[in-house]
């Protein structure tokens, strides 16, 4: 980037800043910083399946029978006292397992099989290679899944928060029951639920460290990489190890996202609380 620029300008600008502009954004910088988008790509539809597996989840275990409120009260108990990153590494290497497994059982032959017993994959046909794409998908549905379990357990008692009267009063004007759900509960649950909602989401885009986990080249390995000394044969010392400066960045970039998370979720918190008087007798 720095040849772009006109020889007035890199004459005034001295060798030294001119060093710092074209050290930070050669080809390895430029990938770091695109890297963010992987990101904010997890954050996002991770939180999305978080969103739809707590609402299905708290609905079941608030008015199911039985059998599907035990089954959803146990995805939330037990999900949530697994540590992130051990469920971070299960599921995206049981599906692809699996799928690998389903496709040994259509290409591959009964000889190959015999050849490679005790190897994985049964045979290299069945070997699925994946992009980072895909790999993107399985981590966001890894990390719905986890803190889908956190949000049941938020909305969950929400709705419970929610006062019974005005659900009778609702009723007693004649309301069908999917009017009640809607208009009335839904509609104030989220009053009492944004809170728990906003910590919940913190802890999610806090996860999508662990992105390097599923070899996805991320912003946080890319600062790895980039701290670590480099050296090389026709230079030699490039940079002595300047990781702490990268973590620095990393530190920045993330409470910036937890800024722009708390403002966002205060506005919605103020959208939601208009016309809400229950919210103004709480708070006298």
């Amino acid at each position: 980037m720095l040849d772009l620029l006109p020889q007035w300008i890199r004459d005034g600008i001295g060798d030294d800043v001119a060093f710092w502009i074209g050290y930070l954004t050669n080809g390895k910088h430029l990938a770091w910083y695109a890297s963010v988008q992987f990101t904010l790509f997890a954050a996002v539809c991770g939180g999305l399946v978080a969103l739809v597996l707590g609402l299905a989840a708290a609905a079941v275990r608030n008015s199911a029978p039985w059998p599907f409120r035990m089954a959803a009260a146990g995805y939330i108990n037990i999900v949530r006292g697994v540590p992130d990153v051990l469920f971070f590494l299960f599921f995206p290497l049981a599906f692809e397992q699996a799928m690998e497994w389903l496709a040994s059982t259509q290409v591959c032959t009964p000889e190959t099989l015999a050849l490679n017993t005790g190897q994985w994959p049964p045979c290299d046909a069945a070997n699925w290679r994946l992009t980072t794409f895909e790999y993107l998908i399985m981590a966001s549905v890894s990390l719905g899944i986890v803190y889908g379990a956190f949000t049941a357990n938020v909305i969950w008692g929400a709705l419970r928060a929610v006062p019974h009267g005005q659900l009778e009063a609702a009723r007693a004007y004649g309301m069908s029951k999917a009017q009640v759900l809607w208009r009335i509960h839904i509609r104030q649950m989220w009053v009492y639920a944004l809170p728990g909602l906003s910590n919940v989401w913190l802890l999610l885009i806090k996860a999508t460290s662990l992105l390097s986990l599923l070899q996805i080249v991320d912003f946080v390995t890319w600062a790895q990489r980039l701290g670590a000394a480099n050296f090389s044969r026709v230079a030699g010392l490039v940079h002595p190890d300047w990781r702490w400066q990268y973590y620095l960045v990393l530190l920045v970039f993330y409470i910036l996202l937890t800024w722009i998370s708390e403002r966002a979720f205060g506005a919605i918190t103020r959208r939601v609380q208009r016309g809400m008087p229950i919210v103004a007798q709480e708070a006298m």
